[in-house]
């Protein structure tokens, strides 16, 4: 497996040399400065690169090898008219990141929001801060601070009644802060800031797309895609939605194992590929990881390592946990993944996803979820199940 770790690039509070010290080899990045939609220059990737690489001649190389994402723009989800232009720049980024040896590029086609948590400082006994999702905290922002159009309809009655005492005991700082956390945007400026009546705009834009709709724009922005990527021996790896189910009312529709074979089956071009995100798809009880990483052997082309506990109670809450302490199986994740390599003859880039914040971190200023500390944790312990797994083998 390559071991590889996300890098925000020069403003990444995590610094390539850190990176470094922690034996990773390979770099998951993006050019986070360019606005959605627009062309990534060959002579900006380039220059990323170049920096990446810059000390590999003195010190342990590292490589950019992943993208992790070209945005989407929402036009090209919605099949907006004039959205071919759009489509048309993501080619481009693509033939110009395989012009540089970049062929891996994870990407998603989440509308309007990329994942959503409730919590980036939930404290567990342990001492250290984890991401948190909170189905009665994003019930109640969903009814009673965005106050959706139609959202009741989404929920059941005990449901509504929960929020409303969840909402209803919140001070102003804690409803600002809630606000702030599910709708002000992503770490690497994946999405851009809302305010509330932005936020209700965009989804307005939705009110007529449901998953049949959505699953034809993504059928049809990879119909353009595809062949191009298949020429330049480029892998897409669609990640999925993040929390797994349908949000605000908007359809969700990469969230298991049915979503994959129906991508699969409609596009069965090689260059269609996923990236298994563990936690992500972990946080819903009926998707079955170890199995998800045999049965798609031949399509994972990048996985993100972490695991989530669920709420006894409320199974749609969870927490972001260590990467071995989970719900999810990850020994027989990674077995299946190592059995992958080799009967398919290739590697399959890995990376720690979102790790503890904890120790020095705590006081340092870092992107939820990327932090050094919790992330060299997480990878040190998934190196330790390869070395250990494949010994046995």
């Amino acid at each position: 497996m390559r071991e590889s770790w996300r890098w925000f690039g020069p403003n990444d509070p995590v610094t390539l040399d850190e990176i470094r010290q922690t034996g990773a080899t390979d770099i998951v990045s993006a050019l986070h400065q360019i606005p959605i939609g627009e062309e990534w220059r060959r002579e900006d990737i380039a220059a990323h690169r170049a920096l990446i690489e810059e000390q590999n001649d003195t010190m342990s190389p590292l490589h950019w090898t992943v993208v992790e994402s070209i945005p989407v723009h929402d036009d090209i989800k919605l099949a907006a008219p004039g959205h071919e232009k759009y489509v048309d720049a993501w080619i481009a980024s693509l033939e110009n990141l395989a012009a540089e040896g970049i062929k891996t590029i994870c990407y998603n086609f989440m509308p309007v929001i990329d994942w959503t948590r409730t919590d980036l400082r939930y404290q567990l006994p342990s001492g250290v801060f984890a991401l948190r999702f909170d189905q009665d905290e994003f019930a109640a922002f969903d009814l009673f601070i965005l106050q959706r159009d139609d959202a009741q309809a989404d929920y059941k009655p005990d449901e509504i009644a929960r929020a409303k005492r969840v909402h209803a005991a919140m001070s102003s700082e804690e409803e600002a802060q809630l606000t702030q956390t599910i709708i002000a945007g992503l770490p690497g400026k994946m999405t851009d800031a809302y305010s509330l009546e932005d936020f209700r705009e965009a989804l307005a834009r939705y009110a007529d797309v449901d998953h049949d709709v959505l699953r034809s724009n993504l059928i049809g922005f990879l119909e353009r895609v595809l062949p191009v990527a298949e020429k330049l021996d480029v892998k897409l790896a669609i990640h999925p939605d993040d929390p797994p189910w349908d949000m605000f009312g908007l359809p969700r529709i990469i969230c298991t194992p049915d979503d994959l074979d129906r991508l699969f089956g409609a596009m069965p071009n090689p260059s269609n590929g996923m990236t298994l995100c563990v936690g992500t798809y972990g946080s819903r009880p009926d998707n079955d990881l170890p199995h998800m990483a045999s049965q798609f052997a031949e399509r994972i082309h990048f996985a993100h390592l972490r695991g989530v506990c669920r709420d006894v109670d409320e199974q749609r809450s969870f927490y972001e946990a260590s990467h071995l302490d989970s719900d999810i199986d990850m020994v027989r994740v990674i077995r299946h993944l190592l059995e992958n390599e080799a009967r398919l003859g290739r590697d399959i880039f890995i990376r720690p996803d979102h790790g503890h914040l904890m120790l020095g971190d705590v006081s340092r200023t870092t992107n939820p979820g990327y932090s050094a500390i919790g992330r060299m944790k997480g990878l040190a312990e998934i190196r330790g199940v390869i070395r250990a797994v494949t010994a046995m083998q």
